[in-house]
């Protein structure tokens, strides 16, 4: 397949001209053109490395006859964006880099892409690039970092980034030393990589191995590997194989693909922004995903891993396992994926994983002897939530899969926070942070530190948390995010008055405030809008056209 700009005739001339003036030759101009789309930064911890990626992925297309040509994507670190204005861009950007990818890859007419992508955002948004363009494409990220090691006595606890805002908690409830918290600011990023649990980066990594449109270990090679430089070259091999037969992210991309993903994100125990994501990428795909699918899937699919923040383990040790293929070879026995779906290998799903082994069953939980017998994630109906919620049920403490107790209302994460290290929040508490939905917010900011404060102060197995925005990949406890319909639109959770009871039901899926529907209506007569937050820029623009967490906070 050759690009029409190369093609003989005088029209292309100018075409020629302004690739000559980059030093292209004509040989150069006379094979497939492949759009590197790289989202390296050195502001992401995930991203700093990623020209050694790209520059593996662009050997591998020269040594399969293409010619690379590299284009940025810009990304945003939600870490550093935690805790202040910064967050509400982080969501939001997702729709930025889908735009711009689909931008660059229109404009310039490439023949493929090689996406390169890492953190929370960046891997969704050129996915939905990619299902949108429909052009050959294949995903090839940076990996997961290396996990840290906290000195603990003669012991040697290991940590990430979700242990770290934890310890804030813990200095401010004076359960450890300056020195102490110094030590996890010190040790709990050792390299570069997306951090290293299964927080929303290495669980979109994880799924887009799944969905298929990365190579097998794309989820879970460690950053600092060789395997990942050799699989980066390999991917760059593969996209001229798939350009050569004409193979386009929607023949992979498929109401299959997406089931697969569905389960495999119970199985595995996926961040709840995956439930942002996964809707959002499945409509630039054409195919219509909801919170109704998830939890029917949810009810077949046991969960067979426990990786930070639900338990004690790390991606690395996940890739040592037999990483996602052998993940899948323990749901493949339950007779519960499409195996059958064409993959970027040129495989189907289940040639793929035909010869997986589960090399560790204390980490990767064989099937028949699972953590539960549902998913990881459960998705939340009731008068509080009329179009759902999601939680992460795998990192829920057991004593608090169902709880009733008092509201604790808030109106922004900042006030919350504010009365969490103020000692106003009790054991048994439900607290509610609302106007930061994908609209109200705007962006919906995640409230990694209002969880992990409550975390770090021994208060997660005893105080609920629900939101209209979301949540980190790396909260844990039972927090209940993605509200929906939202506070900024008249959502009931806009009318939860403080010491209302609220009632959870995990096991249920039922989330509902005990009020009455007249209590509530007459409430509602008193309600209005509030004034938008932010009423300039690209958020302002973004506020009026994104639609609900439950439609995955797509533009309208």
């Amino acid at each position: 397949m050759i690009s029409d700009r190369v093609k003989l005739g005088a029209d292309k001339t100018p075409h020629r001209s302004l690739f000559k003036a980059m030093g292209y030759t004509d040989e150069d101009l006379a094979k497939p053109l492949i759009g590197v789309v790289n989202a390296q930064n050195e502001i992401i911890p995930g991203h700093i490395h990623l020209d050694n990626i790209a520059k593996a992925v662009k050997a591998g297309i020269l040594a399969a006859g293409g010619t690379p040509i590299e284009v940025p994507a810009i990304g945003v670190c939600d870490g550093i964006a935690m805790g202040h204005i910064g967050m509400h861009y982080s969501l939001a950007s997702r729709e930025l880099i889908a735009d711009s990818t689909e931008t660059l890859a229109m404009a310039h007419g490439f023949d493929g892409l090689v996406l390169i992508p890492n953190c929370d955002k960046i891997v969704p948004g050129m996915l939905m690039a990619a299902a949108r363009l429909n052009i050959p494409s294949i995903l090839c990220s940076g990996g997961p970092m290396l996990a840290g090691h906290l000195k603990c006595g003669a012991a040697r606890e290991k940590l990430s980034l979700s242990k770290t805002f934890e310890a804030v908690g813990a200095y401010e409830a004076n359960l450890i030393s300056e020195e102490e918290l110094k030590e996890y600011e010190d040790k709990s990023c050792p390299s570069c990589g997306s951090c290293s649990g299964m927080y929303t980066a290495n669980s979109m990594n994880c799924l887009s191995e799944v969905i298929g449109m990365a190579l097998p270990g794309n989820g879970t090679i460690p950053s600092v590997y060789g395997e990942r430089i050799a699989l980066a070259k390999h991917a760059g091999m593969q996209i001229m194989k798939l350009v050569e037969k004409n193979v386009r992210p929607r023949d992979i991309m498929n109401e299959k693909a997406f089931r697969n993903a569905l389960i495999m994100d119970m199985a595995m125990g996926c961040s709840t922004n995956s439930m942002l994501h996964l809707p959002a990428i499945a409509h630039e795909a054409g195919v219509e995903l909801n919170l109704e699918m998830a939890n029917e899937l949810s009810a077949k699919t046991p969960n067979l891993c426990h990786l930070a923040p639900a338990g004690p383990n790390y991606i690395e040790e996940l890739n040592e396992a037999g990483g996602i293929p052998a993940v899948m070879s323990e749901i493949k026995k339950l007779g519960l994926l499409e195996l059958d779906n064409m993959t970027v290998t040129l495989k189907t799903v289940g040639e793929n994983i035909a010869n997986a082994k589960n090399l560790d069953t204390n980490l990767i939980r064989p099937a028949e002897n699972p953590y539960s017998k549902t998913g990881g994630i459960a998705v939340l109906k009731g008068n509080l939530a009329i179009n759902g919620c999601v939680v992460k049920r795998s990192a829920v403490a057991p004593e608090m899969l169902v709880h009733s107790g008092p509201a604790r209302v808030f109106d922004s994460e900042e006030d919350t926070i504010k009365a969490i290290f103020g000692g106003e929040i009790k054991k048994g508490d439900v607290v509610v942070i609302r106007y930061e939905g994908p609209k109200g917010g705007p962006g919906m900011r995640e409230m990694l530190s209002p969880t992990s404060a409550l975390a770090g102060m021994k208060l997660d197995k005893d105080v609920a948390l629900i939101t209209d925005g979301r949540f980190s990949g790396a909260s844990r406890g039972a927090s209940i995010g993605h509200v929906s319909p939202e506070a900024a639109v008249g959502g009931n959770i806009a009318l939860v008055h403080e010491g209302d009871i609220i009632e959870i039901d995990i096991n249920a899926g039922t989330i509902n405030l005990k009020v009455s529907d007249e209590e509530l209506e007459e409430r509602r007569k008193n309600w209005t809008a509030p004034e938008p937050k932010v009423k300039t820029g690209w958020l302002s623009r973004y506020a009026k056209l994104v639609l609900g967490a439950d439609k995955g906070a797509v533009m309208g």
